[in-house]
């Protein structure tokens, strides 16, 4: 039986019980007392642990000046786990394709095969130039698909010597390429993301928007990776607001929206709409920047993008309804869930042990750590 795939989210730049900006010029907003519990490698440890033991088969971790380095951050938390993968997130531009290749090879040997990656092109030149990047979006672009045809010749044991537009390297070869192969994530709205996304992901990430849209998009990636003769998978970032009624859900959605200043709306909204990144744009057009009508689709909330950049929207319901808008996004083609909440330990066991298992009973998932489990045979999420 296939089986969906979930992973969570590691909060680098901190949790809380309340939203925490960040990302794309959005302010961080979980600046009240005592309600703020730092990233340290104990407590993100804590959370890759419920989220292996729930049943997520990985774990996202961000990327920018806002958060802790990825690559750092999720080497030690691996210690603490035995089975969770982590989809790392890092920019092509600032290190070179060689090393990148290498550092990848190392950590899959070094945690036994667990590494994902999601390949963040840039979208923000103000931010890019702080890390000594001063390409525009659209050579940003042409240099990841540099970037990974380089990285995956060379994970093919290839030797490889490239004068592209941007990237030059000669004789470059991998003493020990990584078995596996880490898999690529990528996202992107712009025609430029969708060419590189065609001809080198092997599984492509969009935001939570409206099913509608999501399946437009499928479509878009679907005829342009049947033109470079490969095809995708798909897989949908969101978070989620998960209660054991929908009325306790949407309280706790509206509890976040009452803790969202108006002042910081506007400046984070204002930020936002400097965004060079497209599929930023459409996040901040789901909502316009006010608080009414959030509710987009149903059990779609758009109200985590008025002060958050990047992913903005939330699954917010009862078990029940969650698991039925998590059916409805997987009938379109979408396989892969990436999730996360606030704070993302005790969100990470409101949806292990609420929504997976009516998930489980429809038949569309099974835990990683029981995927031979006998035909019509159950098995829930193993919370410790």
């Amino acid at each position: 039986m296939s089986s969906l795939t979930f992973h969570w989210f590691l909060p680098t730049s901190g949790d809380s019980r309340d939203v925490v900006g960040g990302g794309h010029g959005a302010p961080d907003t979980a600046t009240g007392p005592g309600r703020r519990r730092p990233p340290t490698v104990a407590y993100l440890g804590q959370i890759a642990r419920a989220a292996e033991n729930l049943g997520f088969v990985g774990a996202l971790t961000p990327t920018g000046a806002w958060c802790e380095d990825a690559w750092l951050t999720t080497a030690m938390v691996s210690q603490a786990t035995e089975r969770l993968k982590f989809l790392v997130a890092f920019r092509p531009g600032s290190v070179s394709p060689t090393l990148a290749a290498q550092m990848a090879s190392t950590y899959q040997r070094q945690t036994g095969g667990r590494l994902l990656l999601n390949v963040v092109t840039g979208g923000e030149s103000r931010e890019q130039r702080a890390y000594g990047d001063f390409l525009d979006k659209d050579a940003r672009y042409r240099r990841t698909g540099e970037f990974l045809h380089v990285v995956r010749e060379l994970w093919q044991g290839g030797t490889v010597n490239l004068r592209g537009e941007h990237l030059r390297v000669e004789d470059a070869r991998l003493t020990r390429v990584p078995d596996p192969v880490p898999e690529v994530y990528f996202g992107g709205s712009s025609p430029a993301a969708v060419e590189v996304a065609a001809r080198h992901a092997d599984v492509y990430l969009t935001w939570g928007e409206p099913p509608a849209q999501v399946a437009g998009k499928i479509a878009r990636l679907r005829e342009a990776a049947a033109r470079e003769g490969r095809t995708l998978r798909f897989g949908i970032r969101l978070h989620v607001i998960t209660r054991d009624t929908a009325v306790d859900a949407w309280a706790e959605a509206h509890r976040l929206l009452d803790g969202f200043d108006p002042d910081t709306v506007r400046e984070a909204q204002a930020n936002l709409a400097r965004s060079e990144s497209e599929g930023q744009r459409r996040m901040l057009a789901l909502h316009g920047g006010s608080r009414d009508a959030l509710e987009i689709h149903p059990n779609l909330w758009a109200g985590i993008g008025l002060v958050r950049g990047g992913a903005g929207t939330a699954l917010v319901g009862g078990h029940d309804e969650v698991a039925e808008r998590i059916a409805e996004y997987h009938a379109l083609g979408i396989d892969e869930f990436v999730l996360s909440g606030y704070p993302h330990l005790e969100e990470a066991y409101w949806f292990g042990e609420g929504v997976l298992p009516r998930l489980a009973a429809r038949g569309l998932w099974r835990h990683p750590e029981h995927a031979g489990a006998g035909a019509g045979e159950t098995v829930l999420p193993v919370a410790v």
